[in-house]
């Protein structure tokens, strides 16, 4: 019978974080040296299998990197900063290729309600699901919910779009779009994951989650 045995390199990593905290304790390490012992840690915790590559785990970008240090550092993003991060963000929006915002509500229903996907037991070929009642409620039906990001049950309705197709309801698209696509194009160190910049979500995937959002025959706005 295979014994279980410790990973020496991530135990090794914890001692000298532990030492480091302990010798620094007057004023703690910073956050460069957190950064790199974190990363030491991940790197000797974590393996690749499957489609679960490691890298992913490891790989961050100016975004990521700025919003930890600041919640690292217990100070909000100073307001230049997060502008430019999400000006920058906001640029990488791809929008509808054939313009179309919409899709079928009932696709994206399924979408929201599903949290598989990116794992190593998942196939590499199906669909990611949105995961997205892991933080919203989006039907008063539903029983269970997650309250990280606020309700969106009615979120067309509550903002007046009763007809996807007028002109009205164009700029309500549009960000609805984005949202999804990058919500860090909107909030710098937003929580929501960047659905479509991460390629968790495919165009189509997108479009269809903004018709359960804003499609008045969508269970979200009844």
């Amino acid at each position: 019978m295979k014994k279980n045995t410790p990973n020496l390199a991530a135990s090794a990593a914890l001692a000298l974080m532990v030492a480091l905290l302990l010798a620094g304790c007057a004023s703690g390490p910073t956050v460069a040296e957190l950064d790199a012992l974190t990363d030491r840690i991940v790197k000797a915790s974590f393996r690749t299998q499957g489609i679960a590559n490691v890298e992913r785990v490891t790989a961050t970008d100016e975004t990521n990197r700025a919003c930890s240090e600041a919640d690292a550092s217990g100070q909000r993003l100073d307001e230049k900063k997060a502008k430019a991060i999400e000006e920058a963000n906001f640029k990488s929006i791809q929008w509808p290729s054939d313009g179309k915002f919409v899709g079928d509500w009932r696709q994206g229903e399924a979408i929201a309600q599903n949290g598989r996907g990116l794992t190593w037991t998942d196939d590499a070929k199906m669909a990611n699901g949105g995961n997205c009642y892991n933080c919203h409620q989006m039907d008063k039906k539903e029983i269970s919910y997650g309250t990280i990001g606020p309700s969106l049950y009615n979120f067309g309705k509550l903002r007046g779009v009763t007809d996807v197709n007028s002109p009205e309801a164009k700029a309500m698209l549009e960000y609805t779009w984005g949202k999804v696509w990058n919500a860090k194009a909107y909030n710098a160190c937003s929580n929501m994951p960047r659905a479509g910049h991460m390629g968790i979500l495919t165009e189509e995937q997108v479009r269809h989650v903004v018709g359960l959002l804003l499609d008045p025959k969508s269970p979200v706005n009844q």
